[in-house]
Parts: C-alpha cells; sequence; structure tokens
C-alpha cells in the first residue's frame, strides 16, 4: 500500500503542508486511512503531525547542472549538522560551481562540495549557515522488514522556495544489496539496501530522507534505477549504517576534491595528460566532467587498459570533479612519484597505477 502524502500527481502543483490549519488536518485524515488500510488499526496522527514536521525541516532541496537531454537539474539532500553540512548523492546535479540549497523555510544558499565518495555515490555540502536543524548520525537507526517508513524528497521539483518537501508512506520491503543485482540495475553502489514499496524512484528524490515514525533518520534515497531490459524500476534506500563512517571521515576534511588552484611552490617535472597520452573532451563549461575523449595509440595509458569516455574521478584518492580540477591536481605530482587514476566505466570502478618506469621520458610528448 503506497500513500503520496502532500502532492497529487507528477503533473500537478502540490499541496505542501506548512504550518497547523485546514491541510495538516488533510493530512492527518489521509494518514489515518493508510494507517487503516494496511495495519488494520489507525495510527495516531498527532505523531505524524510531529514526525513529519520536524523531518520535512531537515531535508532540503538541491539544484545544481542539467536540463538538457533530459536530465534534471535538481535532488534533494538531508542537513546533518546544525552548521549547514548536507548529505546527498554524487551525481552531475554537483557538476557545477553553481549548486545551490534551499532550506525549508525558503531561504537559499550557495553550497561547496567538501567531499565525494562515488564508490558509495555520496557527497558531503557545506552552506554558510548555522543553528540549523538536523538529523543526528549518531541517532540513526536500521529498519526491518516490514516496518512503516516516511520518504521526503523533492520529487519532481515541485518545492522550490519556501514549500515543504513531499512525502511518502510506505514499507521496508526488503533488507538486501545490490551486489545481487549487477549487471541488471547499473550502479557504483555494491552495498545493503532497503527495498521500498513507495515510489520514490523519480525524479528529485535522490538524496531525500527516509525515516521512521518516530522521526530517527533510517537511509538515503537512491537514484533511478531501472533494468534495462524489463523496464522495472527498484525504489530503494541506502541504509545510513553503510555511510556513517564516509560521512564522518568527510566531516573531518578526509575525502576532499582536487584543488583548482596553482600550488605555491611549483612541481619542476609534473606529470601531465600529455604524458599519458590522454585527451580529454572539450572543456567548455566552468566544470566540464573530466571524460577521456581519446587515446594516443600505444600510449601508457592505452597500455594500463584505459578506454575512451572513461570518467576519471580520483588522482591518488583525492576526488577531481572537473577537468580543470584533473589537471591541477596532476601539476601537484612529481613525475617520480607515482600516479594512480580511478575512473568510473559504466558502472564499475577501475584503478591504474602508472610510474615513471612505466612511462619513458621519450613517450612524454603527445
Amino acid at each position: 500500500m503506497i500513500e503520496h502524502l502532500n502532492h497529487k500527481s507528477a503533473g500537478q502543483r502540490a499541496t505542501n503542508i506548512r504550518r497547523p490549519g485546514l491541510a495538516l488536518r488533510a493530512l492527518a485524515s489521509a494518514a489515518i486511512v493508510v494507517a487503516v488500510c494496511v495495519s488494520g488499526r489507525p495510527a495516531p496522527a498527532a505523531d505524524w503531525h510531529g514526525t513529519i514536521a520536524a523531518a520535512q525541516e531537515k531535508t532540503v532541496k538541491i539544484h545544481g547542472a542539467g536540463g538538457f537531454r533530459g536530465l534534471e537539474a535538481y535532488q534533494s539532500g538531508v542537513l546533518i549538522s546544525a552548521e549547514g553540512h548536507v548529505l546527498t548523492l554524487w551525481s552531475y546535479v554537483l557538476d557545477t560551481d553553481d549548486v545551490s540549497v534551499t532550506l525549508d523555510d525558503g531561504r537559499k544558499f550557495t553550497a561547496k562540495l567538501l567531499g565525494a565518495d562515488p564508490k558509495l555515490e555520496i557527497a558531503l555540502l557545506k552552506i554558510d549557515a548555522s543553528d540549523l536543524p538536523h538529523f543526528e548520525l549518531t541517532e540513526a537507526a536500521p529498519a526491518t522488514v516490514g516496518q512503516r517508513v516516511l520518504a521526503l524528497s523533492n520529487v519532481f521539483g515541485i518545492a522550490t522556495g519556501e514549500e515543504a518537501v513531499s512525502v511518502q508512506h510506505g514499507h521496508v520491503a526488503a533488507d538486501t544489496s545490490l551486489d545481487a543485482r549487477r549487471g541488471v540495475f547499473e550502479s557504483t553502489y555494491r552495498g545493503p539496501v532497503y527495498v521500498l514499496d513507495a515510489m520514490t524512484n523519480n525524479p528529485g528524490s535522490a538524496g531525500g530522507a527516509l525515516v521512521g515514525l518516530d522521526g530517527r533518520l533510517i537511509g538515503l534515497l537512491g537514484k533511478e534505477l531501472r533494468d534495462a531490459g524489463h523496464n522495472v524500476w527498484l525504489n530503494y534506500a541506502m541504509p545510513i549504517s553503510a555511510l556513517a563512517v564516509t560521512t564522518r571521515e568527510m566531516l573531518a576534511g578526509r575525502f576532499t576534491p582536487a584543488t583548482t588552484e596553482k600550488p605555491a611552490t611549483a612541481v619542476a617535472d609534473p606529470w601531465k595528460l600529455e604524458t599519458l597520452g590522454i585527451v580529454l573532451v572539450p572543456d567548455l563549461v566552468p566544470r566540464t566532467p573530466p571524460f577521456i575523449d581519446t587515446l594516443r595509440r600505444g600510449g601508457p595509458a592505452e597500455r594500463a587498459g584505459l578506454l575512451p569516455d572513461d570518467l576519471v574521478l580520483y588522482v591518488n584518492n583525492r576526488l577531481v570533479p572537473s577537468a580543470q580540477s584533473l589537471r591541477a591536481e596532476m601539476s601537484q605530482i612529481d613525475r617520480g612519484d607515482e600516479i594512480r587514476l580511478t575512473v568510473l566505466r559504466k558502472a564499475e570502478l577501475i584503478e591504474v597505477s602508472l610510474t615513471t618506469a612505466s612511462v619513458p621520458i621519450r613517450e612524454s610528448q603527445p
């Protein structure tokens, strides 16, 4: 049984719940109906009021890159600190220096990318704010199969200002792993997931909050995944327990993106893309993702197994979200040191290591 609590449909304007009143009483009625249909007995409406209102204040709307080839320029995120740290999904929406975060009260901030882990498909943003309501990672709770849950997100981009994010009610249908679905649903994330019977697999939902009826954070809503062969959509959330360690590392300053600034002291003989025989796609926008366009035949990168269309994610474990940051990071690594490139190929992460021995000086020219 699925009930979408605060919008009518994808094509209609949302009826968002803001403060106690007529709309909130309507929500209470809907919640009671859902509870009766599912369990045969009503749930206390007052409990739903508080849980939903509190969780909406801790869920944010994120706008960034997109708007072409059918790619939506929005997704969702959750506040995890009073100082404005936002946990969300790592996606193309963040491939711009102009990422904005809109709070429940309508305030809008420019967000800074503090860190990301494409393996877990999560990213950490920071906005310049304080005293914000937020989810406590230490209070995050595991879910059980059959448990009632609420999914909060900016589904279909309906909320743009002070409108509340949308809320869906559903259940945890299964506790499984995406490992078992490899080759069917393309995703770099291979960890545990909660499969949901709520239709969370819609544009804008990614990065939203999955909470229990007690309001505690359970998971982060996953991205849109579909079986290409059967067009079956997977509605799922990644448990916070699977993301907590990496999230804390990002909060502590690890998993940081590479800088685009020139180092104070120049490296005498740095690594270069030309040295490796790599040509990236044209750098036409402020934050062009570092996709490999072509490789020099017989060059070091080709011999190491890299292919055209590979997306470079890391250089020596530092995230490079753009072609500019890739070049800047390589310029800080001396050719006497090993260089490790991690690339995304379809849904697989591949790492190659190169040293001066594998890249003779005579091959340093394109």
